[in-house]
């Protein structure tokens, strides 16, 4: 396996098996630090394109930047297409292109800024567990990586310097954390020319000369620690127009008063660190009949030895299939394998809108003892906190109701023993997923077995053929099944035929599907949310492509892009053509019918089509393949109307 090292905390320097393989083109070097800097994530065109020509790209802008990236292959010998089939997972350093953008796909371990931020993480961790001394040590390790200003002979453009900035405000927090252990420690001789030196250089670094005040005063300069009080009052008037913070008063005032306050004492008795996460819900009463093969599918990715990266398990369907419960048996099934932590958070809030990755991030930071103040600022700042915690872990993510792509990138962890399992009511096309689980509703006999098993065998046994048909009109829906059985237990006067009855007599949510149901059609579009309400008004059991297209008064290209919308939010199901002369077709499920006509009446009621409108009937003459592409946009673009 290729050996590859690249250092970017300095000069950019790119080694592979001990001999240097720096590009030396400057357009060049910068596509590849920009690259580095987002290892194993999606670098999209768009800031690529920025990054090297900001507002000004030359017209054939795609085609220079494919150029650039078959360069970089080249040069680095990382193209994928050169490489047999079953080779490219190999472990060896690849330059992909995905859709939208490209991906260096690389070992953490070859990155010197991953070093140093997961370093810098573990030393803010024991310094605040009370710990300075291993503190002081991680930390200055940490430091040690730097040979200079990250990508110091660069001129980088507006995307790499942000994150130049990112990196070098890192440096300068494990700087400030490492003088706060060595003052800790009593080692205020230590640190006085490193601090004269950082104070001088930024003298309204109000950090740094809080720190330095408190050293010559340890040291016995008075007078000395008070005049840096002065200077840095006149350099933060004269330059920025502001007065002391609060810490830097409060150190002058200390300094005046001389009261003891600041003199070294014992280090601070070390805190026991904090049990791992250990988040998971309770693990579901019920086993998960019919889900046999769909587990052992999760359990299965979870637990295969020699993984590249993380495994990330996604599992989608349709609303009431089970999926949060399967999620959830397989994290408790695995959990022993991951002795690190198991996180949990759901990316949906009650109303049904994404929750921000950014929260769930700073509950993840929490959790395993990151305090507040430690926190990043934006979500990519957390996100890296993360990653670096995670890198030498073994830790499972357990992610409900992930809404959109974007959710899932900043919360996947980076350690090669890690799990992810997500539960989508879409299906995701991010490229870290590992394994895809899509479930479909139950066979009758398995929804039998979810009836017998959640009420009992005795009481069912008295009617088997309603019990059949009970489980048939839960329509294989796990939470439809286990409503039905929820209503049968708490009237144990009802035989089955009743519950059968009162199902049929047209009660508006009798399984309580409407509430999923919903929270999928709240992620659609307007356009996709109008077509779910009109083809619930259809009677027919399935429809062919013309015959959906009839039913909604479209062009069949218009038809077809809003059919597919709602295959992939498991609206509707999609039966294959079992052979070239048969025609595919689109099922809905006599329940989400049931709901889509409801809609369709409250959404008269409220005038909602005016929002929710249909698209525009796509011509058939000249050519209409133009309007088709038009209106595929419109109908998957990240509108919530």
């Amino acid at each position: 396996m290729q050996m590859l090292c690249v250092k970017v905390l300095g000069p950019l320097e790119v080694v592979r098996d001990g001999v240097a393989i720096t590009p030396s083109a400057p357009k060049l070097q910068r596509v590849f630090s920009l690259l580095a800097v987002s290892a194993n994530h999606i670098v999209r065109t768009e800031q690529l394109i920025e990054e090297l020509w900001e507002e000004n790209p030359p017209t054939s802008v795609k085609t220079t930047l494919q150029t650039y990236v078959y360069q970089l292959r080249k040069l680095l010998e990382m193209d994928a297409a050169q490489r047999q089939p079953a080779r490219r997972d190999d472990g060896r350093p690849v330059l992909l292109t995905l859709s939208g953008g490209y991906m260096l796909a690389v070992d953490r371990e070859a990155l010197d800024s991953s070093h140093f931020e997961r370093q810098a993480t573990q030393g803010w961790t024991e310094l605040d567990d009370g710990d300075p001394e291993a503190a002081f040590h991680t930390l200055d390790a940490a430091l040690r990586l730097w040979r200079g200003s990250a990508l110091a002979d660069l001129n980088p453009g507006p995307v790499l310097q942000a994150e130049v900035l990112r990196l070098d405000e890192m440096r300068k927090n494990a700087l400030e954390h490492r003088i706060d252990a060595a003052l800790q420690l009593g080692r205020h001789q230590e640190v006085l020319g490193e601090l004269t030196r950082l104070a001088a250089r930024q003298p309204t670094h109000e950090g740094f000369q809080a720190k330095l005040m408190l050293a010559l005063y340890r040291a016995g300069r008075r007078s000395e620690a008070l005049g840096v009080y002065q200077r840095t009052r006149a350099a933060l008037a004269d330059e920025l127009g502001l007065d002391p913070g609060a810490e830097l008063r409060r150190v002058h005032r200390a300094v005046l008063a001389a009261n003891g306050s600041l003199d070294a004492g014992p280090a601070r008795a070390r805190r026991a660190r904090p049990e791992p996460p250990r988040q998971l819900p309770p693990q579901p009463g019920a086993g998960l009949a019919g889900r046999e093969s769909e587990l052992h599918t999760v359990l299965t990715a979870l637990t295969a030895p020699g993984q590249r990266g993380p495994s990330v398990v996604t599992v989608d369907g349709p609303p009431g299939s089970g999926k949060t419960a399967l999620c959830v048996h397989a994290g408790h099934e695995v959990r022993e394998t991951y002795p690190d932590g198991q996180f949990h958070a759901s990316l949906a809030d009650p109303a049904g809108r994404p929750a921000d990755p950014g929260a769930v991030l700073a509950g993840f930071l929490r959790a395993i003892g990151v305090p507040d103040h430690a926190i990043g600022g934006s979500t990519a700042e957390r996100s890296t906190q993360f990653r670096t915690w995670t890198a030498d872990r073994r830790v499972l993510v357990v992610l409900d109701d992930v809404l959109e792509d974007s959710q899932l990138a900043p919360l996947l962890p980076t350690g090669r023993g890690c799990g992810v399992i997500v539960a989508s009511r879409v299906q995701l096309a991010d490229p870290a997923v590992t394994t895809v689980v899509s479930l479909s509703p139950l066979g009758g006999s398995d929804s039998v077995r979810v009836l017998t098993g959640l009420v009992g065998p005795e009481r069912l046994a008295k009617d088997p053929e309603g019990t059949r048909v009970l489980a048939g009109r839960c329509d294989g829906l796990p939470l439809a099944l286990h409503a039905a059985a929820t209503r049968l237990r708490h009237r144990p006067h009802w035989p089955v035929r009743r519950a059968v009855d009162w199902a049929g007599t047209g009660a508006d949510d009798p399984f309580d599907l409407r509430a999923s149901v919903s929270l999928t059609y709240s992620v659609a579009t307007p356009e996709v949310r109008w077509a779910f309400r009109a083809l619930s008004l259809s009677d027919a059991g399935s429809l062919s492509l013309a015959d959906a297209s009839a039913v909604l008064d479209l062009d069949s290209c218009l038809a077809e892009t809003l059919l597919d919308d709602l295959v992939n939010l498991h609206l509707l199901e999609f039966d294959h053509a079992t052979d070239h002369t048969d025609e595919h077709h689109y099922r809905m499920l006599p329940s989400f019918r049931a709901i889509g006509r409801q809609l369709h009446l409250e959404a008269e009621l409220l005038g909602a089509d005016h929002e929710d409108h249909q698209p525009a009937m796509a011509t058939t003459t000249g050519d209409p393949y133009p309007l088709c592409r038009e209106a595929g946009r419109v109908a998957v673009a990240p509108n919530r109307g």
